[in-house]
């Protein structure tokens, strides 16, 4: 999971020649649809789409900028923001079809990104640079401004935010903390250890609690982010990783990128309720569908996404992708049951 430090001029080049490829993709997008699933393909630079109902390639790999990791749907939900790492830029696409509407350049190093809950502002995490990048967000003309670069090592990678939008936590995988960043006045409130490369977070409902991945370990830890403490560690598979409401206000899955399984976990227990295992290696970023009846996950290790029927928790379609695929969303999905919205 963790990016590469090259320089960026490094990439100067290759980055120049994917956004040009890029724009002209454009002009030969496949027809539009509703129904498409868009898969991004960090290791190559590219965008797959997948029709859901069919479960088949929709057209050819659409280029983006270098090292696409996550993506975000927009406030107001006309685009879905694509996050080009090394190439410094984002990518604003058609949530529903994947079409590609707009590039904004010259912003720096955005691995993860989110909105708070208000929509008031837009914040990436450089994992390369070791900083957040807070800017404010105007939801009319989906243009972000830069308020404030916030130094914090070492390699910020996910976060979360409060319901009421005042506090964003972040996840410092060297360093295996979490940090507590005041969005009002742009500075650090705290940091805590909480243990070996944490990465993905979650807030049970109400906030109660902070929910950890720890990517170097096999657990969840469960932190009293009030009290700056960890209360306690759920067990899950080794490479906890990454979290996905299930959408009925109880349970959340957890992605193992090591033990390649999926963990249910109890947000009002705070246990571990059941695994989904026969996986293929490195499962990552999840969707659900808006049934709830099928989990689509992105396969890191093995250039694959897959579906997983719920109701028996078993895999039971795999699509072959690009290489190292991560983000994945698809616009008919079921809520997403917690205030970071990712």
């Amino acid at each position: 999971m963790l990016t590469s430090f090259f320089s960026r001029a490094r990439y100067a080049a290759r980055a120049a020649v994917a956004l040009t490829a890029a724009c002209a993709a454009i002009a030969v997008a496949p027809a539009a649809r509703a129904d498409d699933v868009v898969v991004l393909n960090s290791g190559e630079a590219t965008l797959s789409l997948i029709d859901q109902a069919t479960q088949q390639m929709v057209g050819g790999k659409i280029p983006t900028g270098k090292e696409p990791h996550h993506l975000m749907l927009a406030p107001g939900g006309r685009s879905l923001i694509v996050a080009d790492s090394v190439s410094n830029d984002l990518m604003f696409v058609d949530p529903k079809t994947g079409r590609v509407q707009k590039r904004l350049e010259n912003i720096e190093d955005p691995y993860q990104l989110g909105f708070s809950p208000d929509g008031k502002w837009f914040v990436t995490t450089g994992l390369r640079l070791d900083r957040l990048d807070i800017y404010s967000y105007d939801s009319k003309t989906e243009t972000p401004t830069l308020v404030k670069r916030l130094p914090l090592a070492t390699m910020p990678s996910h976060m979360a935010f409060t319901k009421d939008g005042k506090t964003v936590f972040v996840t410092l995988q060297v360093s295996g903390q979490v940090a507590a960043v005041d969005l009002a006045t742009q500075t650090v409130k705290w940091k805590m250890n909480v243990g070996d490369t944490p990465a993905g977070l979650w807030l049970t409902p109400g906030d109660n609690y902070l929910l950890v991945g720890m990517t170097g370990e096999d657990d969840v830890a469960v932190v009293d982010w009030r009290k700056q403490s960890v209360v306690k560690r759920i067990q899950t598979g080794k490479g906890a990783h990454n979290f996905r409401s299930l959408d009925d206000g109880v349970h959340v899955a957890v992605s193992n990128r090591v033990a390649s399984t999926i963990s249910i976990i109890d947000e009002n227990t705070l246990t571990n309720v059941g695994d989904i295992t026969g996986l293929m290696p490195g499962p990552d970023d999840m969707e659900l569908t808006a049934d709830k009846r099928y989990m689509w996950v992105t396969f890191r290790f093995a250039k694959h996404v897959g579906i997983i029927d719920m109701a028996s928790r078993k895999l039971i379609k795999t699509i072959a992708v690009g290489r190292s695929p991560h983000g994945i969303f698809f616009y008919d999905r079921a809520p997403v049951m917690a205030p970071n919205g990712a």
